[in-house]
This record gives C-alpha cells, structure tokens and sequence, in this order.
C-alpha cells in the first residue's frame, strides 16, 4: 500500500484518561488495523478502569473547528462518533457532518460507561434519534442502549434482538448492529446486522473477564477502520467482531487498573 492511499478514518468522541475506551480506544483500533486516525474530541473525562470521576464538555465551536481541520486536509474515508454528552453536542457534530457527508458513518450511541457512570444526558436522547442518526451508514447500540432508544424493555431471546433491530433501523440509519452482549443464558455473543433486506448474525464464544473496558468503542472503530479499507458492511462486521473478541480474549494479559480493565488492542503485536 503507497503511502498515498492509506485509508483515514476519523474518531468524534470523548476522551478517557485511563486509555481503555473513547478516543484512545478508538486511535488504537484503527492502528491496529492498519488505519491512519484522526480524531475530534468532544468532551474530557477524567476518568480510570473504576469510575468517571469528572466530565469536561468542549465547546461547541471548537468541536467544528476541529472537524473542520480534519476535513479541509485529510481524506477521510469514514467517520465513526462515540461520547457526545449533551444535546448540543449532539446537533454541533450532526450538523457538521450534514455539510461535509462522509461516505460512511458509524454511530456507537454511548450513553453509559462500563462503570454505570452516564455519559449522555437523557435529554440528547432525541436529538440522537432525529439528527444524527437518519445521517448514519450503521448504528451499533448494546442492548440497554436499544432499549432506551426504543423506550421499551431489553429483550431476552435471539428472536427478540431480531424484532428490535427492525425497529431500530424505522429511525433512519443505513443499517443496525445490534449487540448481544448483554443477552444472558448464551455461552455465545451474538450481534445481529440488520440491513432492511436481511438479518446476518455474528457469533463468538463469550469470554469470562471482567476486562472489558472499551469494547463498544473498540468495535465500532473496528468497523469503520473496515469500512475506510474499502471492506463492506458485512466483511467491516465480520473483521471487527474477530477482531474484538481476540482482543477481549487477551485482555487478562495487560493487568491494567484494579476495575474493568481494557481489552488488548495490540494482542497481535506485544
């Protein structure tokens, strides 16, 4: 690959002092994956592998100066968005992203963090449904994330994931990945991929750790890293899912932290 067509992808997220999720999750994953990132931070947190202790919003207009930065130089192949906070924050990025329109764009919807700590305000809630999403190539909500969504309860069986992702895609996105990792009784994690034409589900053994920190991020960065490559949906899926779940197989090795630590972004290189 000519150093010309490194394939770019941009992270618009939030930070995490402790580097297990957010915008250092995400820059690791597109490394690993052979991705150059750029990146947009919304807001600071400080925060570690135990809790979020404070949060620290960006202003506004230097969220669009920075995505303007990004896009008045690099050739950005595609856009994944994490932590937005507030609804403000919400309607700067959407906005933003209305007037340069990425190819393609990977909505994670964070609302909260692996300790319980929220990280969006109830109220960005429908600002997210109607601004930012109807703009996303893929949305990729867990199961509690879904069900706040939808404003219904999390379901409790394949079939049901299976109905909610249908539902999910009636808010505008290109595509679901509806993540299943919260489903209990399954010795398997499956996501499911909802396109309006088909459901693809995608299955990996569940791993027994509580280092964790960071997957929803790592794995929607993952796709996009895809995605930019010239992967499509289904091949970004299928890599990002491998990709994850070795990395989450891995993560006992890092020992970082005494809470939920972070999974191994470079297990295939330390």
């Amino acid at each position: 690959m000519s150093e010309r067509n490194i394939p770019i992808a941009l992270t618009i997220a939030g930070s995490d002092s402790g580097g297990g999720a957010g915008i250092q999750a995400d820059l690791k994953a597109f490394s690993a994956l052979g991705v150059y990132g750029a990146s947009v931070i919304t807001a600071i947190t400080a925060q570690n592998t135990c809790e979020v202790r404070a949060i620290h919003p960006v202003p506004l207009p230097m969220i669009t100066a920075q995505i303007g930065a990004v896009f008045d130089d690099l050739r950005v192949a595609a856009v994944k968005t994490g932590m937005l906070g507030d609804a403000d924050t919400v309607a700067c990025v959407a906005a933003s992203l209305e007037q340069y329109k990425p190819a393609y764009l990977v909505v994670d919807p964070v609302m909260v963090a692996k300790s319980g700590d929220a990280l969006l305000l109830a109220s960005a809630v429908e600002m997210l449904k109607t601004r930012l999403i109807p703009l996303a190539s893929l949305i990729t909500p867990n199961l509690p994330e879904a069900a706040i969504l939808l404003d219904c309860a999390e379901p409790t069986t394949v079939a049901q994931m299976e109905t909610m992702a249908e539902q999910l895609l009636s808010l505008g996105s290109g595509a679901v990945l509806l993540k299943g990792g919260h489903l209990e009784g399954s010795a398997e994690a499956i996501d499911l991929l909802c396109d309006g034409d088909q459901i693809y589900p995608f299955s990996s053994p569940r791993i027994a750790t509580r280092n964790t920190h960071g997957t929803g991020c790592t794995l929607a960065s993952a796709i996009a890293a895809g995605l930019a490559s010239g992967l499509s949906l289904c091949e970004a899926v299928q890599q990002a899912k491998d990709y994850i779940s070795a990395a989450i197989a891995a993560a006992d090795r890092l020992q970082v932290g005494h809470g939920h630590g972070p999974v191994h972004h470079f297990y295939r290189y330390w």
